[in-house]
């Protein structure tokens, strides 16, 4: 059995954190103790960083946060039959109980008493170890990097929003915000079988990793016509399903006017107010379906297989790596270089690439 201490990375309050040695925890009978080998910065992350809450989850004692983990198994309880230790894994962040309504009926994302990592008070994985339960462990092909696993949980968001969009190889697909999520969403509409996708964003340098990726046209937002740009490139044809990943309530209410009539917009990006205008009577009189998305569910063993028979690459979004000694620089740049950070990995056991 493992024991002793580790070192995780403590946040005690808004902008203060470091890294401290605590025990390392022990797996119960149906969970499995996870050495980390990379886990991701998310922008909820920076979000309790800053501001120490998010709506009605407030940090209110010291916290270790980060979800976006893969690693090996080291040890594995005595219920445990389909794990090993030396497994290669990625960790879905979110528990669920069930037992309700949206667990049984496979949307448990929606479930909720969800426990999910570095959501006050349940502490995350800016760790050397984590112990989850086994269920919530998906094993990596050989040919599948420790960082591609950690970044199935953002890709989770995309792949969860094609899902919800009921996205086909034959829609053109607009993507408004080209941080992590909306980048990824890009990489996500790939596996399903859709080639002609377009993207925007104030951020030149998110613009530019877009066309790397493979957007086909990316556009500024604040400076270019949009809607008349989409047009002439698809032809008079328009966009078919429109992914909202921004956040940002202009960017909101302007998916009803980049989307054909008969279109589908899928919001992923929460604004910063609970209010958003937008133009229902286009809404309506266009037939346009308009769905939200929460997480995901169900999307880790289709993203692994996916990936793992496809040449579609995700790890193009990682701009910056640190050990966990380094926590304070690695959220610091995450939170500071907006204009030249898209994802920040780190490693609590290795040293920085």
């Amino acid at each position: 059995m493992k024991s002793g201490m580790m070192n995780a990375a403590i946040m005690d309050k808004p902008l203060s954190i470091a890294v401290k040695q605590v025990n390392i925890p022990i797996p119960g009978d149906n969970e499995a103790l996870v050495k980390v080998h990379c886990i991701g910065v998310c922008g909820s992350d920076i979000h309790y960083y800053e501001h120490g809450q998010i709506g009605r989850y407030v940090v209110k004692e010291p916290i270790v946060l980060g979800h976006e983990v893969a690693g090996e198994i080291v040890e594995v309880g005595k219920a445990v039959t389909h794990l090993a230790p030396g497994d290669r894994v990625a960790v879905e962040p979110g528990v669920t109980c069930g037992r309700c309504e949206y667990c049984k009926s496979g949307r448990y994302n929606l479930c909720p008493d969800v426990i999910f990592l570095a959501t006050p008070p349940v502490n995350g994985a800016w760790a050397e170890y984590i112990v989850m339960p086994s269920d919530y462990l998906f094993k990596l092909p050989d040919s599948m990097s420790f960082e591609a696993g950690a970044l199935l949980e953002p890709l989770s968001v995309g792949f969860h929003a094609m899902q919800r969009g009921e996205a086909k190889p034959f829609d053109r697909l607009l993507i408004t915000g080209l941080g992590p999520i909306g980048l990824l969403a890009g990489q996500a509409a790939k596996l399903f079988g859709i080639t002609e996708i377009y993207g925007t964003d104030t951020v030149a340098y998110r613009r530019e990793l877009a066309l790397e990726m493979g957007f086909k046209a990316v556009f500024d937002p604040s400076t270019d016509q949009v809607a008349e740009r989409l047009d002439e490139l698809t032809g008079g044809a328009g966009i078919t399903l429109v992914v909202e990943s921004s956040g940002n309530a202009r960017a909101m209410a302007d998916t009803v006017k980049l989307v054909k009539r008969g279109g589908r917009i899928v919001f992923v990006g929460l604004p910063a107010s609970d209010e958003v205008p937008m133009d229902m009577a286009s809404l309506i009189d266009g037939e346009i379906n308009a769905y939200g998305v929460f997480r995901y569910a169900n999307t880790y063993p289709a993203a692994i297989q996916a990936l793992q028979h496809s040449s579609v690459d995700i790890e193009s979004i990682i701009t910056h790596r640190y050990g966990l000694t380094d926590i304070k620089e690695a959220v610091e740049t995450a939170r500071t270089r907006k204009d030249t950070s898209i994802k920040v990995m780190i490693y609590p056991n290795l040293p920085a690439e």
